[in-house]
Parts: C-alpha cells; structure tokens; sequence
C-alpha cells in the first residue's frame, strides 16, 4: 500500500517519516520523497492516526488524486533541482512526463488547478531557491551557478532571479540578510 505525503522535501523528512511510522508499529517497505510503501493494506483508522502523528511535524496525508499528482510533480522538481548533479538535456515536460508515466497536459491541469500556479513558475521559483544557497555559500562564481542550474547564460539566470526576487544575484549575494525559503515554501 502506498501512502502519499505532502512537505517531504528533504532526507531528513524521510528520516522523520519512516521514524514516525516504526514509532506507531508499521514497517514500512520504502520511504520516497512525497511517497511512503507499506507491505500491507492499512485500516482507515490506522491512515488516520498516521496522518495525526505527522501532521505534528508539518505533514500531510494526501488523499485526493490531483493532489497526489501534484505533490509528485513537486517533488520531482525537488529532486532535479537540488539533489541531481547532471543539468536536464530535455525539457521539463518531457522530463515530467517520463518520470511521472502521465501526460503533461494533464500533469500541468492537476498542478495548476492544486497549486494555483504553472509547473514553469514553480520550476523557476526552485531554480533561483538553489541559486540562492549556491550564492550563500559562495564557493561558485555566477557563471558556475547558471551552468549548474542549465541557464543559457548568466543573464538568464540574472533575469529570472530579479523577476523572482526583485534584486539581482549580485546584490542578493552583498546583502548580509538571508531570504532563502525552505523548500515546501516555495
């Protein structure tokens, strides 16, 4: 049986998740951003008293279809912006859709419906959350940053990070306050 999470951004959400369940008595078989396998069927009282116990640390259970498909959508975007090395060589949709098994048309109609904005704006909106702590950290130069993050140049990027923001990197970067999101944020 699988359970679908909404907020699992990072590993120690899964950490916190598979923690979580063991504590109430399940074992669960795999534990995936946005996506919990359980070896059995579990009862409508046991789903809920697994969505009051994460509900606690900013979880949620997803029972709705869209918001399941939305959830994953995020998710891999998380995925492919913050934790993948290699720059995507195709496009998103196309890239959704293989990793998602579904359409994009109706990938994009379940996330805008859900998350009142395209798949595009949340993609960017991740895109310059990484650019952000990529500036923080200040081991890269801009350019490095664009390349990592598959920009056509660093005026692109300098482009949609003001669009974003409403500053440039390089005045991101000299200011001393740190505006970064968490990534359920975003």
């Amino acid at each position: 049986m699988k359970l679908h999470i909404k907020n699992m951004v990072c590993n120690r959400c899964k950490m916190v998740v598979k923690a979580e369940l063991e504590q109430l008595g399940f074992t669960p078989l795999l534990v995936e951003l946005g996506e919990v396998t359980l070896a059995y069927c579990i009862s409508a009282e046991d789903k809920s008293k697994i969505g009051q116990n994460l509900s606690r640390f900013g979880f949620e259970l997803l029972e709705d279809k869209k918001m399941q498909v939305a959830e994953q959508i995020k998710t891999t975007i998380i995925n492919l912006v913050h934790y993948t090395k290699e720059p995507l060589k195709i496009n998103l949709s196309v890239y959704l859709s293989e990793q998602l098994k579904m359409e994009y048309n109706t990938l994009s109609t379940a996330f805008s419906e859900v998350e009142n904005q395209t798949i595009e704006k949340y993609f960017i909106a991740q895109k310059v959350e990484k650019a952000k702590e990529m500036l923080t950290y200040g081991e890269l130069t801009l350019s490095e940053i664009a390349y990592q993050l598959n920009y056509s140049s660093v005026a692109h990027l300098s482009a949609q990070f003001k669009k974003v923001t409403g500053i440039t990197p390089s005045v991101y970067k000299g200011n001393s306050t740190d505006s970064r999101k968490t990534l359920d944020e975003v």
